[in-house]
């Protein structure tokens, strides 16, 4: 049977499918290409299936509680405190006359523009016995400052980095709120925190929700920063039984996080937005500016603190890195190359071009928004973009183990596809979610008038379609580049022993052997690369403002 017979003979099935219609060739390629995104997470299950009797022992065993409660409760305490911290940051600069809100806004949302493990890194020099800030403050009699490390220390750094996926989300819903709902409750005598809990709470919620789920999702996920800090949670005990060998108790972890991931984004669902959607906007948006009067300058003086924290505290500590003749810093080898950046962006450029072409098929099928099928794919491509880094890599050393022929295996080794793959499965709705949104917006009457000036499908698209969404084409190729050259675990475990270091393996290189000084010239390379990321986001949110 030929190809088209076969692709015909698929399509006659699933069109007696209720619901699903007559699928598309393209439809048919993105449900194939979403399928094959989260097919390596099998293995896992392969992996605890092969555990037998012995699964369950090792998933009630008393270690393994200890780390599921704590990862939650770090996700739980992490979550909880950036709301805390993103909302009230968001209402002082969408909706009252902070000074320079525009400003504190950019330098609010600057910490998303720096790996957290980075941000630990700083921190664990920073502070305690010898660190940098204890020989800055001894000249004025300040000899000893609270170390931050172990749980609290975590917390602290993954509050401090994601609290700006709050903010924004909660930003971007005040400035859409139908603000005569407030003047009117403020009309009927309802004093301001009234108006808030009555009115203003509920509409932002959706917003609130959304920024918390990407919280808790990067914080289970993390990887850099609880290692560094000396936490044993998900994560890190995946990575340590890896290399001792122990891969089945490692997959059964594998699969205990998956399942929290799981939780957590069932929860979302629970409570997340409504179909009105959560940023759309119902009224007016301008007025109900609330006045500080003398206390706005004292208002400035928090998010200028927490960004202070977060993004001037790693800049000045690796900048004293780079300068330092002393303790350890720059000396015992391990010289950093520029070769390592090129691996970096060799790699990066790689992992982009193979979302664009992964992506494409996705995103137009799903813009076209005829087809469940189509649905379904847009959404499974989203599965590895939820999933742990550390896990899909470890999903993916045992399909090139298990799943792939000898000769096959090698040959991915040799071309660093296995790697690639794992960047393209984490980060292509990136790409996606662009591309979607530029072609969902293109006027279907100019497809049309290409269709009846003689134009194949395949010819409009390329004539017509593919020009205008250009713009989206180049915004998830960029995303995907910078949140690539960002990526710790994957690279980590996925590198073969041949290739040369990247920037995020040499910063984990001179990390273990404490030779702190040697990781500052490619982590300040990595914060000018991810602050091109934040100023993508900012231009993103500030055109729809």
């Amino acid at each position: 049977m030929s190809r088209g017979s076969r692709v015909g003979a698929l399509r006659k099935r699933l069109s007696g499918v209720a619901g699903l219609g007559r699928p598309s060739g393209l439809t048919l390629l993105a449900i194939a290409i979403a399928v094959s995104l989260v097919a390596p997470l099998g293995w896992l299950f392969v992996e605890v299936f092969d555990l037998g009797p012995r699964a369950l022992e090792l998933a009630v065993d008393p270690r393994t509680i200890e780390i599921l409660l704590r990862s939650v409760a770090l996700v739980a305490i992490v979550t909880a405190a950036s709301v805390l911290v993103g909302v009230p940051i968001a209402l002082l600069t969408a909706r009252t006359d902070l000074p320079f809100a525009r400003l504190f806004t950019v330098l609010a949302a600057l910490p998303l523009a720096i790996p957290s493990y980075l941000g630990a890194l700083a921190v664990l020099s920073a502070f305690g016995s010898g660190g940098i800030l204890t020989g800055v403050l001894a000249p004025i009699g300040i000899e000893q400052i609270p170390e931050i490390s172990g749980f609290a220390g975590a917390a602290i750094v993954l509050t401090l980095y994601t609290y700006p996926y709050v903010l924004l989300t909660t930003r971007a819903s005040l400035l859409s709120l139908d603000t005569s709902l407030i003047e009117a409750a403020r009309t009927l005598d309802a004093g301001r925190l009234e108006a808030f809990r009555r009115v203003t709470l509920p509409q932002i919620a959706p917003g609130i929700a959304a920024g918390a789920l990407l919280v808790a999702l990067y914080t289970l996920a993390d990887f850099g920063t609880p290692n560094f800090m000396g936490v044993e949670v998900f994560t890190q005990a995946i990575y340590a039984r890896y290399r001792s060998m122990m891969r089945p108790w490692a997959a059964l972890l594998s699969v205990q996080l998956l399942g929290v991931t799981a939780a957590i984004l069932y929860l979302e669902s629970r409570t997340g937005a409504d179909d009105e959607g959560a940023y759309q906007s119902r009224g007016t948006s301008g007025g109900a500016v609330i006045e500080l009067g003398k206390w706005r300058y004292v208002a400035a003086l928090f998010p200028a603190i927490v960004a202070g924290l977060a993004v001037a505290l790693p800049v000045i500590v690796f900048g004293l890195w780079l300068s330092s003749d002393a303790g350890g810093y720059t000396a015992g080898g391990m010289a950093f190359s520029w070769t390592y950046g090129w691996n970096s962006v060799y790699l990066a450029l790689f992992a982009a071009g193979a979302s664009l072409l992964v992506a494409l098929p996705v995103a137009v099928a799903a813009a076209r928004g005829r087809s469940r099928l189509a649905n379904l794919a847009d959404r499974l491509s989203y599965v590895g973009y939820a999933t742990p880094g550390i896990v899909l890599a470890f999903a993916l050393v045992l399909f090139t183990l298990y799943g792939l022929p000898a000769s096959l295996s090698k040959a991915a080794d040799n071309l660093l596809l296995i790697l690639v793959f794992a960047y393209v499965v984490r980060f292509v709705p990136q790409a996606i979610g662009a591309i979607r949104t530029s072609t969902m917006q293109v006027d279907r009457r100019l497809i049309e008038a290409a269709r009846t000036l003689g134009r194949t499908r395949t010819g409009a698209f390329r004539a017509v379609t593919l020009p205008l969404i250009a713009p989206g084409i180049a915004t998830g190729a960029a995303l995907v580049f910078l949140t690539t050259m960002k990526e710790l675990p994957a690279t980590l475990l996925l590198r073969p022993f041949w290739f040369e270091h990247t920037l995020v393996t040499y910063i984990w290189r001179v990390r273990e052997a404490g030779l702190y000084g040697r990781a500052a010239v490619p982590a300040l390379a990595l914060i000018g690369i991810s602050a091109l990321s934040m100023a993508v986001i900012l231009s993103q949110e500030g055109s729809n403002t």
